[in-house]
């Protein structure tokens, strides 16, 4: 009897120990960005809140997150925080409304850039994405390890949009930085920039001028409520690194399947990433930060004419 007690206890000791190193995957976040952001983290509706919902990341400083394999949520950088005298805690961009730093089952006010993940969906396989549906305020970078199955994929915004956004969508702080830059819904309200009402579904509900603003910079982020086709990515088995304001080499490099996603991850002729700005400057800065050069910055520019005078929504940036 005895022999027969230690073998189940030994049993269950190694399911224990199996069931630990199955069910669960993790979130290493990384902070590039000049300045301090904090990390917001959102569960799913029915999913249980992971044991942190929102920290401080300092520059240069990361820190891992353990969630289960059967999560669905998402998560987001706030920007741009401070406590006020009564101890309330509130942030410029990202806010989660909590009045802490925890998120306590608050979600990203707009704009934010999002990270979305439903893990061990459909077939075994994560769902992964970053969308600007809800508009954007960090640069956003999302590389799955270590993976299986799927396409495995880097995706991700790693464009600096709050000095190109159109002044109709920009956000402003009280000293007159661009923190932020809101989607079209959240600007105006309007269903057919919402796919709300008669525009609720993919026929109806199709890009527009400010929704394509997003989709020509970061061409693999979701720009609207439907574009599914380009903007999800699959894997299997993964763990996950979600850097803010990514250096430009490693954006390059991250793909491990690059064969699978046929657009790339960024447009260079979008893109300003300026060595040693800080946040407030919209800058997206890191060591390791690479120089746009004139050629580039002129080829930019000629651009956004382009796109500007193409498009009579946009008054005047």
């Amino acid at each position: 009897m005895a022999r027969g007690n230690v073998l189940v206890a030994l049993i269950s000791f190694l399911l224990i120990l199996n069931v630990s190193g199955v069910l669960s995957v993790t979130f290493t976040m990384i902070n590039k960005c000049s300045q301090t952001v904090w990390p917001g983290i959102l569960s799913s509706a029915g999913i249980s809140p992971l044991d942190t919902t929102g920290f401080a990341l300092q520059k240069d400083e990361s820190r891992i997150v353990t969630v289960p394999t059967s999560w669905s949520g998402r998560l987001w950088g706030r920007t741009h925080c401070s406590q006020d005298s009564t101890g309330k805690f509130s942030c410029i961009s990202g806010d989660c409304g909590s009045g802490k730093v925890e998120c306590s089952g608050g979600g990203a006010t707009p704009p934010a850039t999002l990270a979305e993940f439903t893990l061990n969906g459909a077939n075994g396989l994560d769902f992964y994405d970053v969308s600007l549906v809800d508009g954007y305020n960090l640069p956003m970078l999302v590389v799955p390890e270590g993976g299986t199955g799927g396409n495995c994929s880097t995706t991700g915004c790693v464009a600096n949009l709050n000095d190109l956004c159109p002044n109709d969508l920009k956000v402003t702080s009280e000293d007159g930085s661009h923190v932020a830059c809101k989607s079209a819904c959240e600007a105006f309200g309007d269903p057919q920039y919402c796919c709300s009402g008669a525009y609720g579904n993919p026929n109806t509900c199709k890009p527009s001028s400010y929704s394509e603003f997003f989709k020509n910079a970061c061409p693999r982020a979701y720009s609207y409520a439907y574009d599914d086709g380009t903007s999800t990515f699959t894997c299997a088995s993964a763990s996950y690194v979600i850097t803010f304001c990514p250096p430009l080499s490693t954006s390059k490099k991250a793909t491990k399947y690059p064969e699978a996603a046929e657009l790339p991850l960024y447009n260079s002729t979008m893109t300003y990433l300026g060595g040693g700005e800080s946040l407030e400057d919209g800058g997206v800065s890191s060591s390791s930060a690479m120089r746009v050069s004139f050629v580039q910055l002129l080829g930019g520019a000629v651009s956004l004419f382009i796109l500007l005078s193409s498009s009579a929504i946009w008054r005047s940036i």
